[in-house]
């Protein structure tokens, strides 16, 4: 069909025979995100306001359906790009965001630290360096005034912004590391995300971004654990892989819109969770809390 009889298809949507606009609607959602630019062409030149919410209904249904097609693909793929994760996640909200005006913007944080950054420095001071260019120069900080806003878990708001919660500030700050080279990888704690500094000589130490870089220890993690009165797993101590830190954020953003008492959102990102959850699962307790 050319661009005229697709036209002429969406415009059934405002047949008085409900049986031809289902009909128009099923055919029109099998085609798929082609559709998308000519439905909103013809909702910017529609009067009828049923007419417009159903054509909304439609085009976030179909954008809905890309997002679930991207993440499974990104998993299936081996999850081996975690900012294209995080920006699969923000296409839920903004489906035309770019992922590379994305690149390009995380590209430009890893040049900005890199001009003041000396590789050849003992771990602590590589990391005293990146927290001073991290939120200092580049001034991101954590929204402590709206930590529970959907825009936390959303990458393009947070580089926007400069403000966001544990998880992303923690993969912001990660990506620049590791372009700087530095051994530094996410870590999945209970009821807080934080990032460990491992590399082949034995160093570790533990970073939590969220209190502007402060450093710790595996001594600290077994407080902290003890306190919770829960068992120490490894997953507390060792790096995570990317599905789970896109995993940890999906779950954020579903808490956020719980509490927004926004229960259809919650249904769908549920659904986006699911489909990267791996086989026989049982997930960690830190996956099930917030931040």
């Amino acid at each position: 069909m050319n661009d005229n009889e697709l036209r002429a298809l969406i415009s059934l949507l405002d047949d008085e025979d409900q049986e031809v606009v289902e009909h128009v609607e099923q055919r029109i959602r099998q085609m798929g995100g082609q559709m998308i630019p000519l439905l909103e062409s013809e909702w910017e030149g529609s009067f009828n306001p049923s007419l417009q919410k159903r054509i909304e209904e439609i085009i976030h249904d179909l954008q809905y359906e890309a997002v679930l097609e991207r993440i499974r693909d990104w998993k299936n793929g081996g999850a081996m790009d975690l900012l294209e994760g995080l920006w699969i996640v923000a296409t839920y909200q903004y489906p035309d965001l770019s992922l590379p005006k994305l690149r390009q913007d995380v590209e430009q944080l890893f040049y900005d630290v890199w001009v003041d950054f000396k590789t050849d420095m003992h771990p602590d001071e590589q990391i005293k360096a990146m927290n001073s260019a991290f939120f200092s120069k580049l001034k991101f900080a954590p929204n402590t005034k709206h930590f529970h806003s959907p825009a936390n878990s959303m990458i393009n708001q947070v580089l926007e912004s400069r403000r966001g919660n544990p998880i992303t500030l923690c993969v912001l700050y990660m990506l620049i590391a590791r372009r700087l080279n530095l051994p530094v990888y996410g870590v999945n704690l209970p009821n807080l995300f934080v990032l460990t500094y491992k590399n082949n000589s034995g160093v570790q130490f533990y970073i939590n971004v969220f209190n502007r870089g402060l450093i710790f220890t595996t001594k600290d993690i077994d407080q902290y654990i003890d306190q919770l009165n829960i068992k120490r797993l490894d997953t507390f101590y060792q790096p995570c892989t990317n599905t789970d830190i896109v995993r940890r954020v999906l779950r954020n953003l579903m808490l956020a819109f719980e509490k927004n008492g926004d229960t259809e959102r919650v249904k769908e990102v549920d659904k986006i969770l699911n489909a990267i959850r791996e086989d026989g699962d049982g997930l960690p307790l830190s996956d099930y809390t917030q931040r």
